[in-house]
């Protein structure tokens, strides 16, 4: 296709609002229209001076231009104005500036048109492709941003998509006039501008990144003072490899192109092309290509160099072109590709270095824990322990010897139950199957349990309590599951809470001897006033009345207090429970509640069970557990109103354990007291005439927390409260 003012694209995506791939980063008219207008007149220019340029380039005997600087340049003007919302002044100034340049150089005037018509919608295309095909570019500040490879292969299949649309519409048009339209030229003329397109694109987004960073006006932090700090810090061997590249460039491309020798010396030339993509900065390679490809297309111009000797000047001029390319191609895709890659090894040396730090740290922690904690595999190897564990453990080593924190080689003896002495807490020696770690490989959370350890180095005995919890699979040797255990010496902690227990017992034991006494004497009392008429006043009868109030209150207490010891202090026996069969014994025991309400004239609790499913728990302390909230359930109503009791179950969210609710529609927690009941001694109706101690709670939670389990409450809909607390599942 013959043209005597190829003009680069045009339209930006300014073409209309519809035809934006991506939504517009940042408000809409982000730029001021003064600046708008101002940067619309300097493009402008440099539109007008890359069309000049252009036209001194026809290959002799056509109107073919063999370089068209003006469409890389009219698609940087369009990409720095895509977000400016009056896009008219630019695609008028564009469009005319297109038109002249195609008159002036003595197009005809439908031709002209023709050739504006392709440029708008040569750059609308390809704002349109580049949009979609990289909005991350297309999202970024300024121009955009070429700092990816992907970015480069984006930008090549953009400008050839836009490049091929503009060549349709000129074709075209050509057609509809009636003009010449050479298949040729028209394949001369998109080569030449994608040639455009990526070389000054690339060049202009390089250099529009690097401005934002570093401004060109005069001053510190500018691109000039930065330059210069960066050639004065430069070691000179490679201030000398600058120069080298340079001073091997422009020998070579003078060899190939400036002495008519007529070897095809031309692609050779990439060598320095690779040398520049592989050792230098991505915006100088993009400049090198930019200087030797117009180096090779000059010298070509003036019928020097390989291409000349081609005969057809469409030939010359599309082999010329495809040269460029590929010079600017494998130039721009090594350095990139460099800079990817070394961005990608300073993040994995950050990953690794913060990796390390956090290990390091990690270790410091570990070796620091006065707790005991060891890394166990599926094969009862040691992989990790601390010093603590060290001191703790005889097989260990003595605590004066430093340890480190990962384990001996695999292969190392691991736990061997006979050989460090472990037993449960009444003394009766422990199976392998029920190590902890043991249980916790099998999937159960293991927590503070009490475990007895008497060996060669402990004849004594010392007790440990021990928590175990699986590790993912592929932390142990060759990808086996792995168990964390944490274990501290609760010898005096047990020995002190055994005399504690001991004492409450004495103590409670011989508070209940007085209280039988006064029981006693009040019923001697009570019974005399009953039997001899007028032997008592009123006064005196509300006062034994008072004194067996208190009495009861006084048992009650003391009861509470035993009951609270032995939940914390009793050893733990769990066996598989039918949690329904203790609930019925629970509600069947508080029938002689129920008589005695009867009696008074109160309302008789209904009760409402599910089916609730078989617990790992221990019988004793989890009947205390549920006849607990049962009868908190029953006590705390309204007068008169009838207690509503529902006890149901169902999985927990923690695979292996139970959820159980126990409802009632009583009188409910005040606000903001629903974790501060389970304290000890917290009433939360303490002043509405309600008996009892504020120790029924606080013995549930720590039940269920001896269970490892958890305990809540929460008003319940419609009025009421419900409990609910979490039990191992029976296997």
């Amino acid at each position: 296709m013959a043209s005597h003012t190829e003009a680069g694209p045009l339209a930006g995506r300014g073409a209309g609002p519809d035809r934006s791939p991506e939504p517009r980063p940042g408000p809409a008219g982000g730029v001021p229209p003064g600046a708008a207008l101002r940067r619309t007149a300097v493009f402008a220019a440099l539109y007008l001076a890359a069309t000049l340029a252009g036209r001194m380039t026809l290959i002799e005997g056509t109107t073919l231009s063999l370089v068209w600087p003006a469409a890389g340049v009219s698609v940087l003007w369009f990409l720095a104005q895509r977000r400016v919302r009056r896009r008219w002044p630019d695609l008028a100034a564009f469009a005319v500036c297109t038109f002249a340049a195609n008159l002036w150089t003595g197009a005809p005037l439908g031709l002209a048109a023709c050739f504006a018509a392709a440029n708008l919608a040569q750059v609308g295309a390809f704002l349109i492709l580049f949009g979609r095909l990289s909005p991350e570019s297309w999202a970024a500040e300024g121009l955009g941003e070429l700092v990816r490879v992907r970015q480069l292969w984006r930008l090549l299949q953009a400008a050839a998509g836009a490049t091929l649309c503009g060549a349709a519409v000129v074709s075209a048009g050509m057609w509809l006039i009636g003009a010449h339209v050479s298949w040729l030229g028209t394949w001369v003329w998109i080569a030449r501008n994608i040639v455009s397109i990526v070389l000054i694109g690339g060049v202009g987004l390089r250099l529009a990144a690097l401005f934002r960073v570093h401004p060109l006006r005069p001053g510190p932090g500018s691109a000039w003072s930065a330059a210069r700090d960066a050639l004065r810090t430069a070691p000179r061997w490679r201030k000398a490899e600058y120069a080298a590249l340079v001073l091997a460039s422009a020998t070579a491309y003078v060899v190939a192109f400036g002495l008519n020798h007529g070897l095809p010396l031309a692609f050779p030339l990439l060598v320095v092309t690779v040398w520049a993509g592989l050792r230098f900065n991505t915006t100088f390679v993009v400049l090198h290509d930019l200087l030797v490809g117009a180096t090779a297309i000059l010298f070509t111009l003036y019928g020097h160099g390989p291409f000349a000797t081609i005969g057809s000047p469409p030939v010359r001029a599309f082999v010329a072109q495809a040269f460029v390319a590929m010079v600017a191609v494998v130039g721009l895709a090594l350095a990139l590709g460099r800079d990817e890659r070394d961005a990608l090894l300073r993040r994995l040396a950050a990953a690794e270095e913060s990796a390390s730090a956090q290990a390091g740290l990690l270790a410091t922690i570990v070796d620091a824990m006065h707790d005991g904690l060891v890394v166990i595999d599926s094969a009862g190897r040691f992989l990790m322990r601390n010093r603590a564990a060290a001191g703790l453990l005889d097989d260990l080593g003595p605590p004066d010897v430093p340890v480190p924190v990962h384990a001996p080689a695999p292969g190392t003896a691991g736990v061997d139950v006979g050989h460090f002495g472990l037993f449960h807490p009444d003394g009766t020696p422990m199976d392998e199957a029920e190590l902890p770690y043991r249980q916790a490989l099998a999937g159960r959370e293991i927590r503070a349990v009490d475990l007895l350890v008497r060996n060669r180095a402990m004849p004594e005995g010392r007790m440990f309590s021990v928590s175990a919890t699986r590790l993912p699979i592929g932390t142990g040797v060759e990808g086996e599951a792995a168990v964390v255990v944490v274990f501290h010496d609760v010898t005096a902690e047990r020995r002190d809470r055994d005399e504690l227990a001991a004492f409450a017992g004495v103590v409670a034991h011989d508070l209940r001897n007085p209280l039988s006494a006064v029981d006693g004497w009040i019923d001697v009392l009570d019974e005399t006033a009953e039997t001899v008429p007028g032997s008592a006043p009123d006064m005196a009868v509300e006062s034994i009345a008072r004194i067996r109030h208190a009495s009861a209150r006084m048992r009650n207490l003391i009861n509470d207090l035993l009951t609270h010891s032995v939940s914390r202090a009793a050893a733990l026996s769990p066996v598989p429970v039918d949690l329904g069969e203790a609930v019925r014994e629970v509600i069947a025991t508080r029938g002689g509640d129920d008589a005695a309400a009867g009696r008074e004239q109160r309302p008789r609790p209904r009760f409402h069970v599910g089916d609730l499913p078989r617990v790992e728990a221990d019988p004793v302390l989890l009947r205390q557990l549920l006849d607990n909230l049962i009868g908190n359930a029953t006590k705390y109503v309204a007068p008169g109103a009838v207690p509503e009791i529902t006890v149901t179950a169902g999985p927990a969210e923690e695979e292996g354990w139970v959820r159980v609710e126990v409802s009632d529609r009583g009188i409910g927690i005040p606000p903001g007291q629903h974790e501060a009941v389970f304290e000890n001694f917290h009433r939360a109706h303490h002043t509405a005439g309600y008996t009892g101690s504020g120790l029924g709670l606080a013995i549930c939670k720590r039940i269920v927390e001896r269970h490892g389990g958890t305990i809540g409450a929460r008003d319940n809909p419609g009025g009421g409260t419900r409990f609910h607390f979490t039990l191992p599942a029976a296997p």
